[in-house]
């Protein structure tokens, strides 16, 4: 699936209030590749901390500003800005382990917890949204996450005191030593940031504006690393895995004559990749397709490679072999929400009786694994459409706007549904509390 840009709701729907706030749109850049390979950055880290790697998920925001930050226990999110600065993956690993501390030492929750007595009705709205936001198995939650009820609720949830920074440094360290990672790479993590506290705060990262850089605490760490020298391992699969997302996230995101001045001479896995997704970009579908063939006749048992092919061969209008490419990526990951979303969107593309059936069953699947996407969503209404399920596609159209924080348009479609469907049905409640939700 291409890098997919979608709406990071700031105060959107409110599950468990039963309300709509007005949503400020951010976005994430959600990538099946790019996140399968953070997750293999990140495993060893969240495990350490004593947190289930199939349950927090890493989430690239697309912000070119440096920053990292938590929300809930569920999601670690880094912006593609910080992301594509890292020069390593001890780095990478590095933000994670102290964004991991923050929810093993109970940061958020501490902050949650807080903003649920306060009587102020931003800082409650803030809390309940946080808490529902992110649960990734509740089709119902808010379409993204909400961040903020306004400026000063927004401010008072990210910024962490001294203390905590203190205390996830400290736990951050005891978490890479434990996954065998260099801690060496937390101080090259620091000086990214160093100077940003002599700055005024307009000017300053937002990273360095949520998590206080001192000089005392930058000295502290240099000692805790120095006082636990980390125990050299062989770190060429962890390489391996940032290599992957930092190059196919500034293949997607920097200027194609900018990718390809830099794999020129590179003939590894990753430089094919990025020259076949530059090349795409430039709608030169025969080189793009030429260097995909060639990494997929030496990696053909790579679903997320098969599922790039697909997208640039249905982007280039080629919907027969793009379904053909988006199946061989769901028979070697079938489990995969946004490679069964391309896959899909293929079979719309190819628009026939039996496709458009498939397509329904595809898209249902990819949405029970991962109720936020609205891409999903507007393909799956769509395939309802197709498929002379009107009520059904009314529904999803419904949800989708819920997700995307369009409030009266929610209303409509939900209304629809509801008339459409077998009253006291599954969908038919489904329909009734988007409704219900937009009171």
């Amino acid at each position: 699936m291409r890098l997919s840009i979608l709406p990071l709701l700031v105060c959107g729907w409110v599950a468990l209030l039963g309300l709509f706030q007005p949503a400020q749109a951010v976005s994430l850049i959600r990538d099946a590749d790019i996140e399968h390979s953070l997750d293999q950055l990140a495993a060893p880290i969240l495990r350490a901390a004593g947190l289930n790697p199939n349950r927090v998920r890493i989430l690239v925001v697309n912000e070119s500003s440096l920053n990292a930050f938590v929300l809930g226990n569920d999601a670690i999110f880094i912006h593609s800005g910080l992301l594509q600065r890292l020069g390593s993956a001890g780095e990478v690993r590095a933000v994670i382990a102290h964004e991991a501390a923050h929810i093993a030492n109970g940061h958020i929750s501490r902050r949650l917890s807080n903003l649920r007595g306060s009587r102020n009705g931003a800082a409650f709205g803030l809390a309940l949204a946080l808490a529902v936001a992110l649960a990734s198995d509740n089709a119902q939650a808010a379409g993204g996450v909400a961040a903020g009820a306004a400026g000063a609720a927004q401010r008072q949830f990210f910024a962490h005191t001294r203390a905590e920074e203190a205390a996830a440094d400290q736990s951050s360290i005891r978490f890479m030593l434990a996954a065998s990672v260099d801690p060496e790479a937390a101080t090259r993590v620091l000086e990214i940031f160093r100077g940003q506290e002599a700055l005024s705060q307009s000017r300053q990262d937002p990273y360095a504006r949520t998590h206080p850089l001192t000089s005392d605490r930058i000295r502290t760490l240099r000692g805790l690393v120095a006082a636990n020298p980390g125990t050299p391992t062989d770190q060429s699969s962890a390489d391996f895995w940032f290599a992957r997302a930092q190059g196919k996230l500034s293949a997607w995101t920097q200027s194609p004559s900018w990718t390809l001045r830099r794999v020129r001479n590179d003939t590894t896995a990753i430089g094919t990749m990025r020259r076949a997704v530059a090349y795409h970009r430039q709608a030169d579908a025969n080189n793009a397709i030429r260097n995909m063939q060639a990494l997929l006749q030496q990696y053909p048992n790579d679903a997320y490679w098969h599922e790039l092919f697909g997208q640039i061969l249905l982007e280039s209008r080629q919907p027969g072999p793009a379904v053909q490419s988006y199946r061989n990526a769901v028979n070697l990951n079938g489990n995969e929400p946004l490679i069964l979303g391309g896959y899909g969107r293929a079979l719309l593309a190819l628009n026939t009786a039996d496709s458009n059936a498939q397509a329904v069953r595809t898209l249902e699947r990819a949405r029970a694994l991962d109720g936020q996407s609205s891409a999903v969503l507007r393909d799956l209404g769509q395939a309802y459409a197709r498929t002379g399920q009107p009520g059904l596609a009314s529904l999803a159209t419904a949800e989708r706007y819920a997700l995307q924080g369009r409030i009266n348009d929610a209303i409509v479609h939900a209304t629809r549904a509801a008339d459409r469907l077998p009253r006291g049905s599954a969908p038919w409640q489904r329909a009734q509390d988007v409704l219900s939700a937009a009171q």
